[in-house]
């Protein structure tokens, strides 16, 4: 969608130097930039990219030069670009209309703008939102509730009773609402711990490809408004994800984990059952947070088990020498052992 430089700028917040009428018709990488893209540079050594490229039209921070260009000065130019970019972009289609070889049951309420794709199904007393698309070959199960302008890409599987909010976003082979991983043992064998609870995602979500969210046990699991979960994430039954919290790939949550407000989790952390991360914590990518630990608000933590990071830095400069210290060591024992 084409939007002129000035209009830009106030949608953005941005302050305006430069030619008011360019029209802007998508963005890119500098290098790949066309005269019509918008691009934008953050630090002084990018801005010599910036001004290379064939583009009109920079979103830059106050302070770098860049002759010969439309610029919108914002103090955060990723974020500018971000929000310059919604505006820009049209995304591609999941589905339009409801396709006829998808299985819609007869008590399931479509809202009449939805769109349903090709082999999808829709269980009985589903409710699909306005504008929300469902994509080829996927499962909603009978009882949940999709809210309004959400995007569920093919084969994403919703058991029964999954609660989506408005605008959520979940990639190809999502699997939300199946059993947790819950047994009591017993007269020799396993028995299954009951697993019927729901699962609950707020308004603004985004779910990565192949992330499986587990329902709650005798609780509900519940992901609140905000909350960015990338491809290959697990959360187990009864886990609790605090607004705006983010969660890098193959991160794995063991049942009841407690997540604040804005907790940063970086790829391949995991953690036991019943952790508690309050608001603000940042983990470490590969930590590990044994179960029942709390990591306070505000701290950031790496390593397993996860302790503060001035800790691990410090304790972790010593393996690399361990070698060294093994062989003064050594050397050491054998002088007292000659006297």
């Amino acid at each position: 969608m084409k939007r002129t430089a000035k209009e830009l700028a106030d949608a953005i917040g941005a302050t305006f130097e430069g030619d008011s009428t360019l029209e802007i018709s998508g963005v890119a990488a500098p290098e790949r930039a066309a005269s019509r893209d918008l691009i934008y540079v953050d630090s002084a050594k990018r801005v010599e990219r910036a001004v290379a490229s064939a583009a009109l039209c920079v979103i830059a921070a106050e302070g770098l030069r860049l002759p010969d260009k439309t610029v919108l000065r914002s103090a955060h130019p990723k974020f500018a670009f971000s929000k310059a970019a919604t505006l820009l972009l049209d995304r591609a289609p999941i589905a339009s209309g409801i396709h006829p070889t998808a299985v819609v049951a007869p008590l399931a309420r479509i809202a009449g703008s939805a769109s349903i794709g090709p082999y999808a199904v829709i269980g009985e007393d589903a409710h699909i939102g306005a504008e929300t698309q469902i994509g080829a070959h996927s499962v909603i199960g009978a009882g949940c509730w999709i809210g309004e302008h959400c995007r569920i890409h093919p084969r994403v599987t919703l058991y029964h009773h999954v609660r989506i909010g408005h605008r959520a976003e979940i990639h190809s082979g999502a699997v939300i609402g199946a059993d947790g991983f819950g047994y009591a043992f017993g007269e020799g064998r396993h028995w299954k711990f009951p697993q019927v609870g729901i699962v609950e995602i707020g308004d603004d979500v985004e779910i990565g490809a192949n992330t499986t969210i587990d329902r709650g046990s005798l609780d509900d699991t519940r992901i609140s408004e905000g909350v960015k979960l990338d491809n290959l994430v697990h959360i187990g039954h009864n886990c609790q994800i605090g607004a705006h919290t983010v969660v890098a790939a193959q991160v794995g949550f063991s049942g009841s984990c407690i997540v604040g407000k804005s907790v940063v989790i970086g790829g391949q952390a995991g953690f036991g059952e019943r952790c508690e991360l309050e608001d603000g914590a940042v983990i470490g990518g590969q930590s590990g947070v044994l179960g029942g630990k709390t990591i306070r608000s505000g701290q950031t933590v790496w390593g397993t088990p996860a302790r503060l990071l001035e800790k691990f830095k410090e304790q972790y400069a010593f393996y690399g020498r361990l070698p060294e210290l093994a062989a003064r060591v050594k050397s050491l024992e054998g002088k007292v052992g000659t006297k």
